[in-house]
């Protein structure tokens, strides 16, 4: 990991609080966060260093229900080696996520995987990608063989695939609006404003099957690769729907990156940077509106007065009670069963000769004669010896796995409540969810799920606590989220 230069941020916040207007009336604000996932690591960040609200009189304390922080960005360690488990990848125009890890001094590098695809349909495989040269090929060998991969896309294919890569274009162009300066867009109280504001709202009511036939890709197009890339992402098939569905398709994109250490250090770095009160091993059993603030009360039977909650997990798998009751519309969890592996895969179970005629990813399309959705390598060791991660949407059992795996060394399995279960039309609970100070940042999963989507999410609901705490609609009292090079080269 890079050095850390959290030792920069406190003069820059001092910068921050001199140059804005602060409100002249006093807002002692206690903020309690349920949630140390990105979502309520970078609310408590965004809250810090985007608003005139003095520090001195704010308070947060963030609640974990875990014993770790980072909620879905957790890594695992398989034979001495650590993997991420949750979230994997960002990509490269999730300006967020960059501008935090440019923050943290952390690390990015290129996420755990493989470059050979293979889709296979329970037999056979149906498709291939050429297998890469070795790595101390000639730079010309190397772009040759880039050129003849492509070309054998394109026959597989056709011109859908640049079809794809302006849809995909499309939707990040859409997203990027949500990084403008703050006075040039709203706050937003639902989701559907937000989404509505930068034109991706009507892809939430649609499935992702929908909108590519309507964008003219073709079926063998969406049923192998798009279908790869949904189950893999997201668990999922085409019927998904579409604003989720495309997420995960800018996630096959080529500009894809990883936190060196695991993705779960953004939580940490940002939650270390702010030094909210932090309550391991404690969660939230009740929230009251008590009129004037909110009473929590914990399972460990501790009780905490709030000015502002804000609720920065999902609602749908926890069990929280709300005095008095709130509404939001049912959402059913997808799990992904992740299993990690260390030993070898048995080419006889893909009617194969060779481990060497193994592509290094392994997709699936939606057929009931595959259990698992992919199998990838994670790490090579020797010849005959890897770490691999599997995707699946049910517990693979020592049966199967002793049939897929010639050798088994290690064996980790883990059962993630991952993201929602996507279906067209979405409906969505509102960020808001009374007439006071009672926020949720998670309803934006309904649209898509990943680690700059929570950290999108929560900016907005940071702005909107910042807004509605000085009766104000302006953002005139928040400031953007600064990059590591104005800090660095600031003259304080």
């Amino acid at each position: 990991m890079a050095p850390s230069h959290s030792h920069l941020f406190l003069p820059l916040l001092l910068l921050l609080l001199f140059s804005l207007s602060s409100p002249s009336t006093s807002l002692p604000t206690s903020v309690c966060v349920i949630g140390s996932g990105i979502g309520g690591s970078s609310l408590s960040f965004f809250l810090q260093n985007q608003t005139a609200i003095p520090t001195s009189h704010l308070s947060i304390r963030v609640f974990e229900r875990r014993g770790r922080i980072g909620g879905r960005t957790a890594s695992v360690n398989l034979s001495g080696d650590l993997f991420n488990a949750g979230a994997s990848i960002i990509h490269g125009k999730n300006l967020h996520a960059v501008r935090f890890a440019e923050l943290l001094g952390l690390d990015r590098v290129e996420p755990d995987g493989a470059d050979w695809l293979g889709i296979w349909d329970g037999s056979g495989f149906v498709f291939k990608t050429l297998k890469p040269p070795p790595d101390d090929s000639s730079a010309i060998w190397k772009w040759l063989y880039g050129v003849a991969d492509a070309l054998l896309l394109v026959k597989r294919y056709g011109l859908s695939l640049s079809t794809m890569q302006r849809f995909v274009k499309d939707l990040l162009d859409k997203f990027m609006l949500f990084y403008m300066e703050p006075e040039k867009r709203p706050v937003f109280k639902t989701v559907e404003e937000m989404l509505k504001w930068n034109g991706l709202y009507g892809l939430t009511q649609i499935t992702l099957e929908e909108v590519l036939i309507g964008a003219d890709l073709s079926s063998r197009l969406i049923s192998e690769l798009v279908t790869v890339i949904t189950r893999i992402n997201y668990g999922q098939s085409v019927a998904m729907s579409g604003l989720a569905g495309a997420v995960a398709l800018a996630g096959s994109n080529a500009d894809l990156w990883t936190v060196k250490g695991g993705n779960w250090l953004l939580a940490k770095g940002l939650l270390e940077l702010t030094k909210p009160t932090l309550h391991l091993h404690e969660g939230i059993e009740s929230i009251s509106d008590k009129g004037d603030h909110y009473l929590l009360t914990s399972d460990k039977g501790k009780e905490y007065e709030c000015d502002v909650t804000v609720v920065a997990t999902p609602l749908d798998e926890v069990n929280i009670t709300f005095v008095p009751p709130v509404s939001i519309p049912y959402r059913r969890m997808q799990h992904t069963y992740t299993t990690f592996i260390r030993g070898l895969l048995n080419p006889k179970y893909f009617g194969l000769s060779s481990i060497e005629d193994i592509p290094d990813l392994v997709g699936t399309i939606e057929t009931p004669n595959v259990s698992f959705s992919s199998v990838s390598i994670l790490k090579q060791y020797g010849e005959r010896d890897f770490a691999y991660k599997i995707f699946s949407r049910s517990e693979l059992d020592d049966t199967l796995l002793d049939q897929l795996f010639s050798v088994r060394r290690d064996t980790i399995r883990i059962d993630w409540s991952a993201y929602p279960h996507y279906k067209a039309p979405e409906k969505f609970a509102p960020f808001l969810l009374d007439e006071r100070h009672l926020y949720y940042i998670n309803t934006f999963e309904s649209a898509a799920s990943c680690i700059e989507t929570s950290a999108v999410a929560a900016e907005n609901v940071a702005r909107l606590i910042i807004s509605r705490l000085l009766q104000s609609s302006t953002e005139q009292n928040i400031k953007p989220l600064p990059t590591s090079q104005e800090i660095l080269h600031s003259d304080l």
